[in-house]
């Protein structure tokens, strides 16, 4: 008789997705001792200052669940922030939710939304998490390129606008181009969404990595568009702590409870030390006032070091990545190089192929995480120029 236990048929939601290339790139540089510029984390120390502010939480015994929608303390302050930033007050009680890290506010808001057949349209090259959370609740990814110069092409996004569209997403600064949105941008996102019923879903982890004395345009400052979208940010990113994995996100109440619907099983509730923590820390604006000098001086740094080396970096506006061209190098796809980088030169890097649904046969970029200390950027840049 044969006793094997029957082993029951899987469905594949997400046949055509395997490991990321953030974490394949970062064990790559692990195994073969390479100079990490790939995943985009910092490698310098955060602020002692709210390791104290933790400690402090969990000695004082706020160590079990949190409200589902997060702290009160922490949501207030939030709200005080963005209306210092961004001139609007949302209601602390009812319009933002403090999430899991950035990520999980992106997949929620898409499960809160999306359901079979709704289209989502995502601007390439994007973030790896998008498409895949549309397709894990039956959307469909609608993928518009940005052009050549990484900026936003207002045409073909508005013809990729139909009945069946759910949701735009924006990212800026974006990741991986390192460009941002401008208000003559936001304006324009704003008259094609007019006629349509589609929620904006606005992706602005690296808020405060704006430079050249742009300011950053969020979704919160343009009332057509806040009043139809979930804005997402990042502690993480923000204060060199993405291990920390702790965002938030805004909306209007009305999408705001769709959310939360889908938050409280999802998650139901984050950190609660970490929470404390922060809602202390966000008491003095000087703690992120300063932080887009601070990566604009290490974009700097690492563009001034790489003009001796045979890589054509490309514009960097925003967030901490700097793109690369390495086509003066090599003919090489960017995935082959990127690993070969690694292995034979000691860097490692992002390969901008994987941000795309359909990469450009041409390009050859690699995407640079600058977000590091100034002895490790040299190291970096010491074995890029010499290549």
């Amino acid at each position: 008789m044969n006793t094997a236990h029957r082993v029951p048929p899987l469905h594949d939601k997400l046949p055509e997705v395997g490991t990321t290339i953030f974490t394949v790139m970062s064990r790559l540089a692990q195994e073969v001792g390479a100079i990490n510029l790939s995943q985009g984390f910092p490698d310098h120390p955060i602020d002692p200052a709210m390791i104290d502010l933790v400690d402090r939480a969990m000695r004082d015994g706020h160590n079990q669940y949190a409200p589902m929608p997060g702290l009160p303390a922490l949501r207030s302050a939030l709200v005080d922030k963005a209306a210092k930033l961004y001139g609007y007050n949302y209601d602390a009680e009812t319009e933002v939710t403090v999430t899991a890290g950035a990520t999980q506010a992106l997949f929620t808001t898409i499960a809160a939304l999306v359901s079979v057949g709704d289209e989502v349209i995502i601007i390439d090259p994007a973030y790896d998490c998008y498409a895949p959370a549309v397709r894990l609740f039956g959307g469909v990814p609608v993928h518009v390129p940005l052009t050549a110069s990484m900026t936003i092409d207002l045409e073909a996004l508005r013809a990729a606008f139909g009945p069946r569209t759910r949701a735009l997403i924006i990212n800026t600064p974006h990741n991986p181009a390192g460009t941002i949105l401008h208000a003559s941008d936001m304006q324009a996102i704003a008259e094609l969404l007019r006629d349509s019923d589609a929620v904006l879903i606005s992706d602005e982890v690296y808020e405060h990595m704006v430079f050249d004395g742009a300011a950053h345009q969020s979704a919160i400052r343009y009332p057509e568009l806040r009043e139809r979208a979930f804005v997402v940010f990042s502690f993480g990113k923000v204060f060199h702590a993405t291990g920390w994995k702790v965002g938030y996100v805004f909306a209007p109440e009305k999408l705001m409870t769709l959310f939360r619907k889908v938050h409280q099983f999802n998650v139901f509730s984050v950190n609660t030390p970490v929470q404390h923590a922060f809602a202390h820390y966000l008491a003095d604006p000087a703690h992120y006032d300063g932080l887009s000098a601070f990566f604009q001086a290490k974009r700097d740094h690492f563009a001034q070091g790489m003009k001796h080396s045979r890589f054509r970096l490309l514009p960097c506006q925003g967030s901490y990545f700097q793109l690369a061209d390495y086509s003066a190098i090599s003919d090489e796809g960017d995935l082959a190089f990127a690993e070969r980088l690694a292995r034979e030169h000691g860097v490692a890097s992002i390969p901008l192929s994987p941000f795309y649904h359909r990469p450009p046969a041409d390009q050859r970029i690699l995407r640079f995480c600058f977000a590091k200390q100034v002895s490790t950027l040299d190291a970096a840049i010491e074995r890029l120029c010499r290549i």
